[in-house]
């Protein structure tokens, strides 16, 4: 009698143990799992609210078209926003054309869609009465950046003032392109780097203190990319879905925003010289 009913005690733990598995792996594999969340990093060319204004209507869009989730994530500055996407924070990241170079080498980042009307350049202003001419005439001056590790409006730039002018500046990291052209108007730097796309964004109360002194040869657009570990069917629905978005009025209106003129399919050969111009030397970590 005994024997039968350890046997029977036996037999009751063991299927609950297998009921316990089964709700297990249920959970796992649940309808709100299958939503898929995914975190979304963008680099903070603008500070982090303005970041948000931008983006959530976008990515508003892209949930409706997906039935995906995307949960947007701030970062403080260029060089946390490196550190987040190193450690894979961020499944999709709208990141600048060197952080693609480089992270697609050694993480596998993967390029979606990019603006494939307009390139990326950086621009030295400084303000409209300054006396500086030309890039020879900032030795030894004061530029404002927005961080060490912005392609455009700093590493760009710091390399070309090096390379071509063989000049020694004080850099002044300002967090933001907004911080750099606020820095050059109130006459708090001699010059500032940024990038066309950002400048034309400032308002006339700060551009018509400036004027472009200097232009660094041209790259592709920032990427909209995503990590290696998302499925390949995954990235293709994403990339159809913003090409759409971008081929209808209102998110035309909402990408002018990022901003990106024309939203077009992106690739890695796209970005492969940014790794041969000697960047890393100019680069902070």
């Amino acid at each position: 009698m005994t024997s039968y009913i350890n046997w029977q005690f036996f037999i009751k733990k063991l299927l609950a143990l297998v009921f316990i598995s089964l709700l297990s792996s249920y959970s796992s594999h649940s309808p709100a799992k299958e939503k898929h969340v995914f975190t979304v990093g963008v680099v903070p060319q603008f500070e982090t609210k303005k970041l948000h204004r931008i983006w959530r209507p976008i990515l508003d869009k892209l949930e409706q078209k997906t039935g995906y989730k995307f949960k947007l994530l701030g970062s403080p500055s260029i060089s946390g926003f490196e550190k987040e996407f190193l450690v894979g924070k961020f499944d999709f990241a709208y990141m600048n054309p060197y952080h693609l170079a480089w992270s697609h080498k050694t993480i596998g980042y993967v390029p979606l869609v990019r603006d494939i009307k307009r390139s990326l350049y950086g621009v030295l202003v400084v303000r409209k009465d300054s006396p500086i001419k030309t890039p020879f005439e900032l030795d030894g001056k004061k530029v404002a950046f927005p961080d060490p590790n912005a392609l455009g409006a700093s590493l760009l730039i710091r390399a070309e003032l090096k390379k071509k002018f063989n000049i020694t500046i004080i850099p002044h990291y300002v967090k933001t392109h907004d911080s750099v052209y606020l820095n050059v108007a109130l006459r708090q730097a001699d010059a500032g780097g940024g990038v066309q796309k950002t400048l034309d964004m400032q308002s006339d109360k700060i551009k018509n203190h400036l004027r472009i002194m200097y232009e660094t040869e041209k790259v592709a657009a920032h990427p909209f990319s995503v990590h290696p570990r998302i499925d390949k069917i995954i990235h293709e629905k994403v990339r159809q879905a913003l090409i759409e978005i971008g081929q209808e009025e209102e998110g035309k209106q909402l990408l002018k925003l990022v901003p990106i003129m024309e939203i077009g399919s992106a690739s890695i050969e796209d970005y492969l010289s940014l790794t041969n111009k000697g960047l890393e030397k100019f680069r902070s970590e």
